[in-house]
């Protein structure tokens, strides 16, 4: 969770490189979701529910994230998420993105 320019997105293709995973990585604000396959299996999906208004379950089930979180070695990754709180899996780790200036954020995983 965070605001417009506080990191998400350079956090998913840092993590993303980590994976293994080669290609470049761009943020899917306009078409909801990116798929990426995983050198180890499975995939990375990278989802940006920013332009949603109101997230609804049958909205999750229609971009597939309740089907892509069945499969353990997928990784899902949400920007706002927060619009789908009370809709994701109780298991989901939530991480925090701060803007602290042109050249620092804090990242922060609550309790």
């Amino acid at each position: 969770m965070g605001d417009l320019g506080s990191g998400k997105t350079t956090f998913v293709q840092g993590l993303a490189m980590g994976l293994g995973i080669k290609e470049r990585l761009i943020s899917p604000t306009f078409i909801l979701l990116r798929e990426y396959q995983k050198p180890s299996g499975g995939n990375l999906y990278h989802v940006d529910l920013y332009r949603l208004e109101q997230v609804t379950k049958d909205d999750l089930a229609t971009l597939g994230i309740l089907d892509f979180a069945k499969d353990k070695k997928n990784v899902i990754l949400v920007e706002w998420a927060d619009k789908a709180k009370s809709l994701l899996p109780e298991n989901t780790i939530w991480v925090n993105f701060e803007n602290l200036g042109e050249n620092e954020r804090r990242i922060t995983i609550p309790d």
